[in-house]
């Protein structure tokens, strides 16, 4: 096995072993695909532990991803009990803070119901809906 088969194994165990289930991440994978192609930004999620400061280090995150003015980041830490949105600078002329504040609203209260998947999904959906069409 490669190096390059070995990380893939890897990284296929750890999103198997994640907090989502097989449908949960099918569902997942479909509202990113939907929101990409309604909206024409990129959205991402991630979820796993933040390094303090969590803002700074979901901008980071942010920062990695590919065409990082028109991305959309949603940055959950259910260990930390943290979630942050940041946007590019392309995707904020769409998605304003009080847009992401009221997904954010949202997303916090299925968390706080156990529904990590869908509160996510419905994030996305509440911001891709206030981005509008591409």
């Amino acid at each position: 096995m490669t190096v390059g088969e070995q990380e893939r194994e890897q990284h296929h165990r750890e999103v198997l072993d994640g907090p989502f289930s097989t449908r949960q991440l099918i569902r997942l994978d479909e509202a990113l695909r939907v929101a990409d192609n309604s909206t024409g930004l990129s959205f991402s999620v991630y979820v796993g532990d933040l390094d303090e400061p969590v803002r700074a280090h979901a901008e980071k995150l942010h920062g990695e991803l590919a065409d990082a003015d028109k991305a959309v980041l949603i940055a959950v830490s259910p260990n930390q009990r943290v979630l942050e949105i940041v946007t590019g600078a392309e995707a904020r002329k769409r998605i304003g803070d009080r847009d992401a504040k009221l997904a954010a609203l949202s997303m916090v209260a299925a968390f706080g119901g156990g529904d990590l998947a869908g509160g996510i999904i419905s994030g996305l959906d509440q911001l891709s809906t206030h981005a509008g069409r591409a």
